[in-house]
């Protein structure tokens, strides 16, 4: 394929337990006409400069990650929601290069979908940052920290979101309460949870 991108072939060489699959995913991708770029550390699978998808592997399986996998019809169910707060991408997940042969054809038409909805201009609907449950215990610390809320009032809604998620993952207060401690100090620098 003329299309590989040279800056990619590393992800390939690098992966020994899921070598054949993923370049399997990979040939699929490229026989739709997609650009193949370096995103994220990952093979990003793009048209026109949107992202389309994206291979990556984990311990038990490879996958396929449709960006806005929320908006295909999704007509084989073959897409799974990655966690429960991912609100937009969807993946097809492998464990053997057989799945992959199998499925190729509806694979390509769910890339061919995808690039549909991109052309379309379609957009996911994003729960609003005020949607998202927040730890009592930075509840707490926003209303004795005035400069601690304008601080996060100012974050982008996606800085607020991550905190919000991170703040209220663990089970235990302590835990949460220690996170809280922990990120005051790069919510006040304006800073996102990753920065």
């Amino acid at each position: 394929m003329n299309n590989m991108n040279p800056k990619v072939d590393f992800y390939f060489d690098q992966n020994e337990k899921w070598q054949k699959e993923i370049e399997q995913l990979r040939l699929i991708a490229l026989s739709c006409g997609l650009t193949e770029e370096l995103k994220w550390g990952c093979p990003c699978y793009t048209h026109e400069g949107n992202n389309i998808v994206l291979i990556h592997v984990f311990k038990e399986y490879c996958a396929f990650l449709f960006f806005k996998g929320v908006l295909l019809s999704d007509a084989d169910d073959i897409l799974v929601i990655q966690t429960e707060n991912v609100q937009a991408a969807r993946q097809t997940r492998f464990t053997n290069v057989k799945e992959i042969v199998k499925l190729a054809p509806v694979l390509k038409s769910y890339i061919y979908e995808a690039i549909e909805v991109e052309k379309a201009g379609l957009q996911v609907k994003f729960k609003k940052v005020t949607e998202f449950a927040v730890a009592e215990e930075f509840q707490k610390k926003l209303d004795k920290n005035p400069s601690l809320k304008t601080a996060f009032d100012a974050l982008t809604p996606g800085r607020q979101r991550a905190y919000l998620l991170h703040f209220s993952a663990p089970k235990q207060s302590k835990t949460r309460e220690s996170r809280v401690e922990k990120c005051t100090p790069q919510i006040l620098e304006g800073k996102g949870l990753n920065d």
